[in-house]
C-alpha cells in the first residue's frame, strides 16, 4: 500500500511540475498585460486595462491583425479540400509514391522553417507574386498541410468500407457516395485539421517575415519589429489576444469533435 502511495505521490508531483512549467509563461504574460505602469513587469505594477484599450485603438495593430486573419483564412480554405482528399486517399487506397508522401508528412519536423521559407520566397519571387497576402497563406498551407492530412487520415482509418459499398449497391454514384457517406464520416478530422491549420497560420512568424514587405506586415511580424526596440505592456496584451484565439479554437474543437480526435491525429 505504501509503495503504491509513493508512486502516486511521485506521479502527481511530476504532473504538477509539468503543469506549472507549461502554464508559467502564459500566467506571466497575462499578469503583465494588466500592469498599470509603463514598463512590462511581473507581478504587475497595479491593475489596469489601459493597454487593451490602447491596442484596440491602434490602427496599425488592427490592420495587421486583419491581414493575419486574411492569411489564416486563405491557408485554411486551401488546406480543406487538398488535405481532406489526400488524407482519405492515404487511408483507403494503395497510393503510388506513398513512401515519398510519408517523408513529406515529416517535413514540419525535419526541415527548418528558414529553409522552407527561403525556398518559397524564391519561388514566389520568380512568379512575381511577392508583396501580396494570399501567397503567404499558400506558403503557410504548404508548410503545415501534414497536420491537416494527419487529422483526416485518423478519421478515415476508422471508416467502415461496407458503408460505402452499401451506398454503391443501392445505386448511388461515386460522387454521391463521397458526399453522403465518406465526407460525413471524416468530418471530425476535417474540422480538427481546419482549426489547427487556422491557428498555425495565425501564429506563423518566420515564413511571414520572409514573404511580406512593409506594406502588408502581419501581426506576428509587427510584434517582432516592435520588440527590436523596446518591449512594452501593449505587446503583452497582444500576446493575450493570441492566447485567447487559440483557447477559443481548442474550445470549439472540444465541443465540435472532441479532443480525442485531435490526439489520435498526432
Amino acid at each position: 500500500m505504501s509503495g503504491s502511495r509513493s508512486k502516486s505521490v511521485v506521479l502527481w508531483t511530476l504532473v504538477t511540475i509539468a503543469l506549472v512549467t507549461l502554464s508559467a509563461p502564459t500566467v506571466v504574460v497575462l499578469g503583465a498585460s494588466f500592469t498599470g505602469g509603463n514598463i512590462i513587469t511581473f507581478p504587475p505594477d497595479g491593475l489596469s486595462l489601459r493597454w487593451y484599450a490602447r491596442i484596440s485603438q491602434a490602427s496599425d495593430l488592427r490592420n495587421a491583425f486583419l491581414r493575419t486573419l486574411h492569411v489564416a483564412a486563405v491557408c485554411t480554405i486551401v488546406a480543406i479540400p487538398v488535405g481532406t482528399l489526400a488524407g482519405i486517399a492515404l487511408a483507403k487506397y494503395a497510393v503510388r509514391f506513398e513512401k515519398t508522401i510519408q517523408i513529406y508528412l515529416l517535413l514540419p519536423f525535419t526541415i527548418p522553417l528558414i529553409g522552407s521559407g527561403i525556398g518559397l520566397m524564391l519561388i514566389f519571387g520568380n512568379a512575381g507574386i511577392l508583396g501580396q497576402l494570399w501567397p503567404v497563406g499558400i506558403a503557410c498551407c504548404v508548410i503545415n498541410l501534414p497536420f491537416m492530412i494527419w487529422a483526416v487520415t485518423a478519421s478515415a482509418t476508422g471508416l467502415d468500407p461496407d458503408l460505402e459499398l452499401a451506398a454503391a449497391n443501392c445505386g448511388a454514384p461515386p460522387l454521391q457516395v463521397f458526399f453522403s457517406v465518406t465526407l460525413p464520416a471524416v468530418m471530425p478530422g476535417v474540422i480538427t485539421g481546419s482549426l489547427l491549420m487556422f491557428i498555425l497560420a495565425l501564429n506563423e512568424f518566420l515564413v511571414s517575415l520572409l514573404l511580406v514587405d512593409a506594406r502588408i506586415v502581419t501581426l506576428p511580424v509587427l510584434i517582432y519589429n516592435s520588440i527590436r526596440s523596446i518591449i512594452t505592456p501593449d505587446l503583452a496584451a497582444i500576446s493575450v489576444v493570441f492566447i485567447a484565439c487559440s483557447a477559443v479554437a481548442v474550445f470549439l474543437l472540444d465541443r465540435l469533435v472532441g479532443l480525442d480526435i485531435f490526439l489520435k491525429s498526432k
